[in-house]
């Protein structure tokens, strides 16, 4: 098999580049880190990837909200580029900021979806940085399993997902498989605060558009991706490298 190529896109802010495209390297991917002005310059480089990736960070330093400049910079100068990459069969994954950005870009849930996203400020007001567990929730995106929980650290202050028709909108999605991930508690209830960290809408920690090819998700699977990442690894034998199992995922799908 040829080996996966990955472009994971910079811009002023974004700081989680180098750990995301190990993270990819990891999962057996070649990935290039490029400066979105790079791809601006030339939009046909993404000709030579397969997937591209929008990692964390606060691009642009988030002076209007998360992600909006970055996104409106990629509508407006690379949405048709983008859109053909799509098409073609390319995935598309936004971590963090990265979901921020493909939120404001419109990518997710998608326009077919029917259903407004925005994403706010955490409900505690503050930027959170914690251990949380998700579980995947839907039955077509290439990056999960479904069923799959796992436990993976978000580290962000804007990740609470709002749906423009509250709990309507939610059944919709929900319906289509445009969920991809929650957040779960421990004791199998609906998860409060900090359990979910932000406190979204239904708990949803990620979402996927139509075709589960483009993805994005609050949570961070790159600081996961080694057994000793996991702060209880010195005490339970049965710590995963859960975050490079989705990395795999992803690379084994164009197997």
């Amino acid at each position: 098999m040829a080996t996966i190529r990955v472009l994971v896109l910079r811009a002023a802010g974004i700081n989680c580049d180098a750990e995301t495209a190990f993270a990819w390297e990891q999962a057996g991917a070649r990935a290039d880190r490029m400066h979105v002005n790079r791809l601006l310059s030339d939009p046909r480089q993404l000709d030579a990837y397969q997937v591209l990736t929008v990692p964390g960070g606060f691009s642009y330093g988030d002076d209007i909200a998360s992600g909006k400049i970055l996104g409106n910079l990629l509508a407006h100068h690379l949405g048709d580029a983008i859109g053909a990459f799509v098409e073609r069969g390319g995935l598309v994954l936004g971590i963090c900021n990265g979901f921020q950005v493909l939120v404001r870009l419109g990518l997710l849930p998608g326009a077919d979806s029917g259903v407004q996203v925005t994403l706010a400020w955490n409900d505690s007001g503050r930027y959170e940085d914690r251990w949380v567990r998700v579980r995947a929730e839907s039955p077509h995106s290439v990056f999960l399993e479904d069923g799959e929980e796992w436990d993976v650290p978000v580290a962000h202050a804007e990740g609470k997902i709002v749906l423009d028709g509250g709990e309507e909108s939610l059944g919709r999605l929900a319906d289509h498989g445009r969920i991809g991930l929650r957040y779960v508690a421990a004791d199998g209830g609906e998860p409060t605060y900090p359990e979910n960290p932000n406190g979204s809408t239904g708990s949803v920690a990620g979402l996927t558009d139509a075709t589960g090819r483009v993805f994005g998700l609050m949570p961070h699977p790159e600081r996961n991706i080694f057994p000793t990442h996991h702060p209880a690894w010195s005490r339970d034998s049965n710590t995963e490298n859960a975050g490079r199992r989705f990395f795999w995922r992803a690379v084994a799908y164009f197997s």
